[in-house]
């Protein structure tokens, strides 16, 4: 039981992440901003996005143990348009990149997470930037396939 229990119950699914945008997405601004998200994290990553779980597109994978044992595979790179705000899964740890954050524009943040109301309020450029870097720290400390 405690070896299932440490499993991470979001997985990659077969659902197509555009299907999911086009269905799902009432705004057809946040549907477009979602489009622009997948180019570029697919430029930085190198990977076709899938969805994980309902809500989530991943982009690539990497296998992880946390310091409690729980372990599983996770995205490299993600976001998830919910209604409020995009939730974008840049980084492990959204404090960790001060001098990029400082230039990025209007957002929120959370642990890992990085709380977007709409791409118009935030520098692309930017994003870009914190995304290759965080990326690139990714695969220095991982196995990221």
């Amino acid at each position: 039981m405690g070896y299932m229990a440490n499993q991470n119950k979001t997985s990659a699914t077969e659902q197509s992440p555009f299907e999911f945008i086009d269905t799902t997405v009432d705004s057809a601004e946040k549907r477009k901003d979602s489009l622009v998200l997948i180019d570029m994290m697919k430029k930085i990553t190198n990977h076709e996005p899938k969805m994980w779980g309902p809500t989530m597109i991943g982009f690539g994978d990497w296998h992880y143990v946390s310091p409690s044992g729980r372990e599983g595979d996770w995205f490299s790179m993600g976001f998830s348009p919910r209604k409020a705000a995009f939730s974008l899964y840049i980084t492990m740890d959204a404090q960790g990149y001060p001098d990029i954050m400082n230039r990025l524009g209007k957002f929120k943040t959370g642990k890992g997470c990085i709380y977007v109301k709409r791409l118009s309020d935030i520098d692309l450029a930017v994003l870009e930037e914190l995304a290759g870097v965080a990326y690139e720290d990714l695969k220095k400390a991982y196995v990221v396939k």
